[in-house]
Parts: structure tokens; sequence; C-alpha cells
């Protein structure tokens, strides 16, 4: 080989090399663009995402919204949004409140162990009933069992105060009352489920109608506010008064939850 060709040998090589080089920049910068292309995008979009998930969060939640809506009141109410629901005969002359909040497992252990009773004095004309509904346990675990019951027990107290009075017993039943965590109220299919045993609700149309378009949804909410404002000092359910007094049997403020601590305390209320 001439020393000529050998020159123009490494000359050409040198050239190859050279424009490979010029390829392999393009190449990279070409990449580096769909990186920063990519990465402005996917800024954009977290952006975008958050951006949409504050307006989303800024809306008014369903119970939320309620707050402020109309109140259509269940039969069978007085008092400001109907929110005084007294059921018993005129002849009592004593009536015995009793807070509940429908997610509240004591309040299910009380009504098995006490409601039947409460029931039969209430039948008897012994004393009056008013019920005054919670809904604080869907704020503390989350959900909206509570309210969503509460105004389902609003469309069956527009059937009836007995109606109203045997579905609250069916809630609160051990077959039917979910753990306190459980948010299986807020299922409408349920509630409906748990309303047919209540003879007057089985197949009533009207009542299913306003557990499935929330009719009293509105109602329930400024029960629930009504509960909040309370002035007999209630901060938890289940909760018994008469006569503006707490009915409790020991010093720690704990509600009679046996037929035999509950009628001593009512009967010495009633005396009282």
């Amino acid at each position: 080989m001439s020393k000529r060709n050998s020159q123009a040998a490494k000359t050409a090589a040198r050239e190859r090399l050279r424009q490979e080089r010029e390829r392999q920049a393009k190449r990279d910068k070409a990449r580096r663009q769909v990186i920063v292309a990519g990465s402005v995008v996917a800024v954009l979009a977290a952006a975008g995402g958050i951006g949409y998930a504050v307006v989303q969060g800024n809306k008014p939640a369903y119970w939320e919204g309620l707050k402020d809506a109309r109140v259509t009141a269940p039969a069978h109410t007085t008092g400001k949004d109907g929110t005084t629901v007294v059921i018993g005969k005129d002849t009592a002359k004593k009536t015995l409140k009793v807070y509940e909040d429908p997610r509240c497992p004591v309040c299910a252990q009380f009504e098995q162990a006490v409601g039947p009773t409460v029931k039969k004095d209430v039948d008897d004309g012994k004393f009056k009933i008013q019920f005054v509904g919670a809904t604080f346990l869907d704020d503390k675990f989350g959900g909206e069992g509570s309210k969503n019951a509460l105004g389902a027990l609003g469309a069956a107290l527009d059937v009836s105060p007995e109606a109203f009075l045997e579905y609250k017993s069916a809630l609160y039943a051990a077959k039917w009352h979910p753990e306190e965590l459980d948010d299986k109220l807020s299922n409408d299919g349920y509630l409906l489920e748990i309303a047919a045993t209540v003879p007057a609700l089985k197949s009533n149309a009207g009542f299913q109608e306003a557990v499935k378009k929330g009719t009293y949804d509105a109602w329930a909410v400024a029960m629930s506010k009504a509960f909040d404002e309370n002035k007999d000092g209630v901060q938890g359910t289940p909760s018994l008064v008469m006569d503006g007094k707490k009915l409790v049997v020991d010093a720690k403020g704990n509600p009679p939850m046996s037929v035999a601590d509950f009628n001593r305390t009512v009967d010495a209320a009633l005396k009282g």
C-alpha cells in the first residue's frame, strides 16, 4: 500500500467518524427534547389534575349542600323544619327524650334490650317519647350511613308514627345493624331491605320512592343540627332526658341499658 493510499484511508475514516458523531449528537438532542417535552406535559397534567381536584373539592358535597336546602318535613312532626318528633298519647303528662344515632352500636344494644319496654310504656300512656336523631358518627368515621338512615326514618314517619317506631327497631336489630365502622346504612337498597320487615313499609311505593329520591334528606340534616344545638347538654348517644335531666345509672353518666335500670330511672323521673 502506498503512503498516498494510506493517508486517504485515514482521512475517509476520520470523516466517517465525524459524521457518526454528528448523527449521534442529533439523536441525543432529539431525545433530550422528548424528555423535556414529556416532563412539561406531566407537570401540566399534574397541575391540571390538582386544579381539577381543587375545583371538585370546593364543590359542596351532597349532604353539605342540604344544609341550606328547603326542608320537606315528614308528617307527624312539629317545630322548626319539623325536627320535633313526639309520639304517644295526649294523656301522658311527661315526655322522654331519646337521643340516638342510627350507626351507634350502643344505641342498637339499648334498643334490643330496652326498646320493647319503651314502646309498651308509650302505648300504655306512661309517657310520650321524643326522638332526636344524631349523625355525628358519619363525621367521626366517615361515610353517610347515619344521615341516610335518618332520612329513611323520616320517610317511615311520614307513613305513620307506628311505622317509624317499628322501622327504627328493625334498623337497630342484631340481624341488620352493621358494625360502627361499616357504612352499610348508606345503601338505599339495604335500608329498603330492612324496611321490608315492617308491614306498613314492605310494599309501600311512596315510602320506597321517598328513600330513593332522598325526599327527607334535608330534614335529616336539620334534625342533626337540632341534636348539635340541643339544650340538654347531650353530646353522645344513646341519651335519655326527662324534664331537662339526663337519666343515668352511675357517676360516669351512663344511660340505663337494662329493663330493670330503665324502669328504676324512669319511675324516679316520673315522680320527680
